[in-house]
């Protein structure tokens, strides 16, 4: 029989059939040719005979302290779970030997030995992708984190799961919770609460056995809205945050009715209403603030003032107005809330209301540690002062209505 075309058969190899990687492999012992150059032998080559069990370094285990060490594996766990019940010296030398081991305790057994996780949650109604488009949420972040680090706690930020908090909020394993911007009467806040978790509730209405914080979040509002009042502005927009769930009605005590309630008193005091279609609600962040100065614009609505209730919205309202040719603040003032860092950069300088947001959330994670760590401390609940910041975005109202209504839509 003829040579198939394409087999070297001057060799002597000898093919077998293909393997499960689609490749062609000698059978044992069939080359009687000289070796090939290019393929090594695995059964010259100490590197083939090597499995991958023996290539990867076994992990130091407990066991192996103890024998280095010459105590037994409950010494080792007390050194790190409970040190105080070895001698120090003891202790610190059974830490020395783990460290030149390279052993770390399982970071999962050690929750369970000592009931903790050292991680604290921070729960918020909105997806992440949302509450980190607005600055605000950056710079509180920075406060949880910085305390929570002093203190040698991770953190777990919470949002709804497929939509669902209470999903997410019972999958997440934390020695505490943060809950920012939730009514005391919310489901997932009634969760915690029935599950004994420890709770700090922030920007929210007090509940009298939990810790909290907020801000006077009535007086700041107030403040702005005086401001404007007294620059003789009377044609005022309200731009507020629209709830976390479309179609929910405001909460009362939560940041945008108290912010509202404060702007509604400077506007009474004047002997003022706040006309029908004066509030437009958007997401806390530049782009609401945009779409809701735009859809104001569109429903007619002609503001020589606007009150955003956060600097995100407000820096948004700045952008829709000079894309609808008006000039800030000649044509329109307009004022936030929050005095974020970047506030003082825009073009103008925004005029705001400051509030210490990095504050609020060092506070708010010693609050909650305080309860963590049992200091049987009774519930503390801290309101933070704000304070008007009067910057370039603001000015007296146009002298004429058609000052503002020249412009074209």
């Amino acid at each position: 029989m003829m040579p198939s075309p394409g087999l070297d058969t001057r060799r002597g190899r000898t093919y077998c059939p293909l393997n499960r990687f689609a490749k062609p492999v000698l059978t044992p012992g069939a080359a009687t040719g000289p070796r090939d150059p290019i393929r090594p032998d695995p059964h010259q080559d100490s590197r083939y005979e090597e499995t991958v069990e023996e290539r990867t370094p076994r992990r130091p285990r407990i066991a192996d302290v103890a024998r280095e060490a010459g105590v037994s594996k409950t010494a080792v766990s007390f050194a790190f779970n409970s040190p105080d019940r070895l001698a120090p010296e003891t202790a610190s030398r059974i830490r020395d030997v783990a460290d030149s081991l390279g052993y770390r305790p399982n970071p999962v057994a050690r929750m369970l030995t000592q009931r903790q996780t050292h991680t604290l949650g921070v729960l918020t109604p909105q997806a992440l992708s949302v509450i980190f488009s607005n600055p605000f949420f950056g710079a509180f972040s920075e406060g949880v984190a910085l305390a929570a680090e002093q203190e040698g706690y991770a953190l777990h930020f919470i949002s709804p799961l497929q939509g669902s908090l209470a999903r997410a909020m019972g999958r997440a394993t934390v020695d505490g919770v943060v809950a920012v911007g939730l009514a005391a009467a919310h489901p997932e806040v009634e969760q915690i609460r029935a599950a004994g978790l420890p709770l700090v509730m922030v920007d929210s209405s007090a509940l009298p056995d939990q810790p909290g914080v907020e801000i006077d979040d009535e007086g700041g509002a107030r403040a702005a809205a005086e401001h404007l009042l007294q620059l003789g502005h009377r044609d005022i927009l309200i731009v507020g945050v629209e709830p976390p769930t479309p179609g929910a009605l405001t909460e009362p005590e939560g940041v945008t009715g108290r912010r509202m309630r404060g702007y509604v008193q400077a506007l009474a005091a004047k002997g003022l209403e706040l006309p029908s279609g004066a509030v437009v609600v958007a997401p806390a962040s530049i782009e609401g603030g945009i779409a809701a100065m735009r859809r104001a614009w569109e429903d007619g609505l002609r503001p020589t003032g606007v009150l955003a209730m956060s600097d995100a919205m407000a820096i948004g309202v700045l952008r829709a107005a000079r894309e609808l040719g008006l000039r800030v603040p000649e044509d329109v003032s307009v004022v936030g809330f929050d005095d974020i860092d970047i506030s003082q950069h825009t073009n103008p300088p925004l005029t705001t209301v400051h509030q210490p947001i990095r504050r609020k959330g060092e506070s708010a994670v010693r609050l909650l540690l305080s309860v963590v760590q049992r200091r049987d401390l009774p519930p503390e609940q801290l309101r933070l002062e704000t304070r008007l910041i009067v910057r370039g975005s603001t000015g007296p109202a146009p002298h004429r209505r058609q000052e503002v209504d020249r412009v074209p839509h």
